[in-house]
């Protein structure tokens, strides 16, 4: 897939969680709420992708996603912040610093992570740093996922909306991803024999 397509499909995931919220809860608080929830799940979707396929032996993260799919996820996750704030803002919800403190750790990661991809590219960064930065990356951002979806599931965070099944297929998405990852990586070594 082109970074255009990638960024045309973004666009379009984008305005249907908008429609569904809207649809679903009319141009309410309720309604950017959902839509912030909706657009998570696409977020997480394409993150979902890199995650899995990120130097995977058959399929190849580029054409799902183009050669910029770290962009990608970005400018999702990115629109995905800018529902999350304004939800924020508009609920009037208390902004708590020491529990946003990893979520801004992970963005900070999210947005620096395809200008080191592009110095990669332009030889500016080693083979070696780059796959130790998305090592880090990839694993960062999947404990934030996974941490974002274990207190839903545990009931400590009210007001989050959603339900509690959709929070347990959520968290336990998430845990798939890792055991498919961890079986990547025990494979390994008997493919390479």
């Amino acid at each position: 897939m082109t970074f255009k397509s990638a960024y045309a499909l973004i666009l379009l995931l984008e305005m249907l969680a908008i429609l569904l919220g809207v649809i679903s809860y009319g141009w309410t608080l309720e309604g950017l709420q959902a839509l912030t929830r909706f657009s998570g799940r696409v977020s997480l979707g394409i993150f979902s992708a890199i995650f899995l396929f990120y130097n995977h032996p058959t399929v190849n993260v580029n054409k799902l996603l183009s050669d910029k799919f770290f962009l990608v996820f970005a400018i999702a996750h990115g629109i995905h912040l800018f529902e999350l704030l304004s939800y924020t803002y508009f609920s009037g919800t208390p902004f708590i610093w020491y529990r946003a403190a990893g979520g801004m750790i992970a963005y900070a990661m999210i947005f620096a992570m395809p200008w080191i991809q592009e110095k990669y590219h332009a030889k500016r960064v080693t083979e070696k740093q780059f796959k130790q930065a998305a090592l880090i990356y990839l694993y960062y951002v999947w404990f934030i996922f996974f941490m974002t979806y274990l207190p839903r599931v545990r009931g400590t965070l009210p007001n989050v909306g959603g339900s509690y099944k959709e929070f347990v297929l959520l968290l336990g998405w998430v845990s798939i991803m890792m055991g498919f990852k961890w079986s990547q990586l025990l494979a390994k070594p008997r493919r390479q024999r």
